[in-house]
């Protein structure tokens, strides 16, 4: 029984968050320039916290080089949004994607915290699968459609090969830790 209530939590958990992103792709204003940066920064700045948590509570080797490289590689992105935003002149705004997006990840946080363990690795890992997909599909189908400086508009599509290639490991990941079952 706890594992389903364990899993019904994950699902919970999964679904608000798979709605976010793409519910304000339909109903909300045009983003300005500033609030898609902080969109962007806000995005790479919590897949950088889940990674730190699982630095801090993983045991498994490949889980904890894949947290790793997210820290790494989200780090060096919000170091180049944070160099473009400064030479254009431009702070990043909040809006209710970026408020959004924290709150989720607050959630999301706290259920990290909780678990221990293969029940640890494997919703991180299940959360990141979840997580580049939404963020994938909000790049291309919200930021990049909505930026109107052609440097932001470019360092975002810069940016989604690198997230392809972090959901391509996370899915791999994931079914590494499905077969070991």
């Amino acid at each position: 029984m706890k594992t389903i209530t364990n899993y019904l939590s994950v699902l919970g958990v999964f679904s608000m968050f798979m709605i976010a992103i793409p519910m304000y792709a339909q109903t909300s204003p045009q983003l300005t320039d500033p609030e898609i940066a902080s969109v962007a920064v806000v995005a790479n700045q919590i897949d950088i916290d889940f990674a730190k948590i699982a630095m801090n509570k993983s045991k498994n080797k490949e889980v904890l080089d894949f947290a790793s490289r997210m820290v790494e590689d989200h780090t060096a992105v919000i170091n180049q949004a944070v160099a473009l935003v400064t030479k254009l002149k431009v702070v990043p705004k909040d809006n209710a994607v970026s408020k959004s997006l924290l709150d989720q990840a607050a959630e999301t946080k706290a259920k990290l915290k909780k678990l221990t363990n293969k029940n640890f690795d494997k919703f991180y890992v299940e959360n990141e699968v979840a997580y580049h997909k939404q963020v994938i599909g909000a790049v291309n189908t919200l930021l990049i459609p909505q930026s109107q400086n052609g440097e932001l508009k470019e360092l975002l599509s810069n940016v989604v090969p690198a997230l392809e290639v972090h959901l391509g490991h996370a899915e791999m990941l994931q079914k590494k830790m499905a077969s070991k079952k």
